[in-house]
């Protein structure tokens, strides 16, 4: 407790128990109104009903509720009228969105599951395949210290390559084993299986901005086949191996940028999972 003394009389300033205690109460009404405002905006995300259907029935009441001193009879029936309506369609919202959210807990853990399983796989293989990268793995770590660590080494690396110019990443591509038809199949593989989640039966409960990172991760995927295929165009017509060469390496580091982005972006929102070594209970 901190006091200023003077001739007649102490001032008494607030003591640092009771800053604390308005701080944190200060912190706990900021953090329920993010919280409301995070659900409120996750119910309006859910929503089957446009919110544009909300706000005219909810305009349209308060215009019939101004006008009801000259209309009174005819205004507030069809007042009553659009309040039954908005009353009916948010209950069939709330009993559509729950039905979903129920549905959709069963199976939620697994398609994320094997979402980060896919993006997990796919980041390694291409740092290892396209850029040629090798971790230095401590070995007197265990077994889970040792993938983390792993992890932890690629992540900085994968970060480090999406930050390169087109000049740059080009050079830092390891161009023999990416130009074969090896690679060419494995990326083949993995865009086929990013569309295989989305084409799951409850692929319709993904949220639209997950899909759309998904879409555009496999047409990426497949763009890396069809530069593969233009780069071993040289071997049929050696004479052009300058201009397949170079439209192949273009063409591979466009859609490789676009690729380390997507997958650098589900890794941040958590969507990057190595397979377990430990036995679920």
């Amino acid at each position: 407790m901190s006091y200023k003394k003077s001739n007649t009389e102490y001032s008494h300033k607030p003591s640092k128990s009771i800053s604390s205690k308005s701080s944190t109460m200060n912190f706990n009404i900021h953090q329920t109104g993010k919280n409301l405002k995070e659900k409120i905006s996750r119910r309006i995300k859910r929503s089957q009903i446009p919110i544009l259907v909300y706000l005219v029935l909810i305009c349209s009441m308060a215009l019939l509720w101004y006008l009801r001193d000259f209309q009174d009879g005819i205004t507030m029936d069809f007042f009553a009228e659009l309040f039954g309506a908005a009353f009916t369609l948010f209950i069939i919202d709330v009993l559509l969105v729950r039905s979903k959210t129920k549905r959709w807990k069963n199976v939620q853990e697994e398609i994320n599951y094997l979402i980060s399983r896919n993006v997990n796989r796919l980041r390694d293989g291409i740092s290892t395949r396209v850029f040629g990268f090798s971790p230095t793995i401590d070995h007197e770590l265990d077994e889970l210290q040792a993938i983390q660590a792993v992890r932890d080494q690629r992540n900085v690396f994968l970060i480090r390559i999406a930050a390169l110019n087109e000049e740059d990443l080009i050079r830092s591509l390891h161009q023999e084993e990416l130009f074969s038809d090896n690679t060419y199949d494995y990326f083949n593989e993995k865009a086929d299986e990013v569309w295989a989640i989305l084409n799951m039966k409850y692929s319709d409960d993904l949220h639209p901005e997950m899909v759309s990172l998904l879409i555009n991760l496999h047409v990426q995927l497949k763009d890396i086949c069809s530069h593969i295929r233009q780069y071993l165009k040289i071997k049929r017509f050696p004479e052009e191996r300058k201009y397949y060469s170079t439209i192949g390496l273009k063409g591979v580091s466009v859609s490789m940028s676009k690729i380390l982005l997507i997958l650098n972006r589900l890794k941040e929102e958590g969507y990057s999972e190595a397979a377990s070594l430990i036995k679920s209970a």
